[in-house]
């Protein structure tokens, strides 16, 4: 079987969400765009996804892990934070946003371990917390996950904030 170019995770989530278009029939499995947009509970996240251009991205055949902050989990932030990142002209801080909740592999639960760092698609590290049977990344809880076609979802309770970029040493 041919194997395809991998691209860019976010783009691909933005096309196929701006197209409003699912590429999966009704019996196949979901991909993580296809997760996303069935649920209620990620509406702000389809907007963004949007918004980036970062649909096909995620429509991509993976394997991908997307932790996915949840609508409440977007109202956490300070007023305003998801009305600018919406503007036309913050797309790429959107972007960059949105790439640091993608890992360019697939993660099960089972298979993460405490401390653990997973490389993201926006170049950065997030950090897998285990404790008591319980699962966080960056601090975040993980709700739930749920299986696609071309990778997992693991619905999280907080937005991931990539770490600021470090002052040039003087």
């Amino acid at each position: 079987m041919k194997r395809m170019m991998p691209v860019r995770a976010a783009t691909v989530l933005a096309l196929v969400l701006a197209a409003g278009l699912s590429t999966a029939a009704d019996d196949d499995p979901k991909d993580i765009v296809d997760v996303a947009v069935g649920s209620k509970d990620h509406t702000t996240l389809v907007t963004a996804v949007k918004a980036a251009d970062y649909v096909l991205s995620l429509k991509n055949p993976g394997p991908l892990t997307v932790f996915a902050p949840t609508n409440a989990a977007f109202e956490k932030l300070p007023k305003g934070t998801v009305e600018g990142l919406l503007k036309p002209e913050k797309q790429g801080d959107l972007q960059k946003l949105l790439q640091y909740h993608v890992t360019p592999a697939t993660y099960e639960l089972k298979w993460l371990k405490d401390g653990q760092k997973l490389g993201q698609a926006n170049g950065g590290k997030v950090v897998i917390g285990v404790k008591d049977g319980k699962y966080t990344v960056n601090g975040a809880n993980i709700l739930a996950s749920v299986r696609a076609s071309n990778g997992i979802v693991h619905v999280i309770d907080a937005v991931l904030l990539p770490p600021a970029p470090e002052a040039p040493k003087k």
